[in-house]
């Protein structure tokens, strides 16, 4: 198995301003998530920033960075920009991992990479973890992903799908026992030649109205795997109070 990790990161924070430089335990943010991933298979972690004090920051720690233009309208062309600088080949594989997911688990980085390279047929892997409950089904913010029997993405939606119609027919808000309902975990392997191709695809009305990047590839006819992870992984740094969290739990593992 061989794979590069990219840890895309940006200052710009309207919750948590200078979100990647944040103090944890001793690092900043982007660091700990960048040292989470270079735990996994990956034979090469990167940072992508269009910051210089993040570049200088993540070089300081000894980590391989590289500067990126500031007008990027989505993450996934600021790593076809990384790919294409390293001049990386149509079948490489790299992983997407957000910078501010310090408490991610390498395993999961792995399982991601791994399927990807297992299925040929597909230019994108992810993963997603059983739906905790029925507020969560409901939630917009909590993205739901539907499979078909070989694990490939049929749809994502913020809209509660699988809709079990006996269950909600009553108009209550219940999670129907043995619902194959998936939330969507916002990590991605991709294939180097997609991302070659990814910015000259134009936006899909799916896309426009979800809001959900991903579905760019499926309108597009682009394959995703998605693999299954028996529940999900730690919720990454959005809030103040999501960083305080991550501090103790970092506290006492350290």
């Amino acid at each position: 198995m061989s794979f590069i990790a990219i840890v895309p990161a940006r200052r710009a924070s309207t919750r948590l301003p200078d979100k990647p430089l944040a103090d944890l335990c001793g690092k900043p943010m982007v660091v700990r998530t960048a040292e989470q991933a270079a735990l996994s298979g990956a034979s090469r972690v990167v940072v992508a920033t269009d910051d210089a004090l993040i570049a200088d920051t993540v070089r300081a720690h000894g980590i391989e960075v590289m500067l990126t233009r500031a007008d990027h309208p989505t993450g996934t062309d600021r790593l076809a920009e990384v790919v294409l600088a390293l001049g990386l080949d149509d079948d490489a594989v790299v992983v997407n991992v957000q910078g501010d997911e310090p408490l991610i688990d390498p395993a999961l980085i792995d399982a991601v990479a791994t399927l990807l390279i297992q299925r040929p047929d597909a230019a994108i892997a992810t993963c997603a973890a059983p739906l905790a409950d029925a507020e969560a089904l409901f939630n917009p913010n909590v993205v739901k992903a539907i499979c078909g029997t070989d694990n490939r993405a049929l749809y994502f939606s913020r809209a509660p799908v699988p809709w079990a119609r006996d269950a909600l027919a009553s108009g209550a808000r219940v999670l129907a026992p043995g619902l194959p309902a998936w939330h969507h975990i916002g990590l991605y392997a991709y294939r180097c030649s997609f991302l070659h191709r990814f910015p000259t695809l134009p936006q899909g009305a799916l896309e426009r109205f979800e809001a959900l990047e991903q579905l760019r590839a499926l309108e597009h006819g682009y394959s995703i795997v998605v693999h299954h992870a028996n529940e999900a992984p730690s919720a990454g740094v959005d809030t103040p109070e999501d960083l305080e969290r991550v501090r103790r739990v970092l506290a006492n593992r350290l």
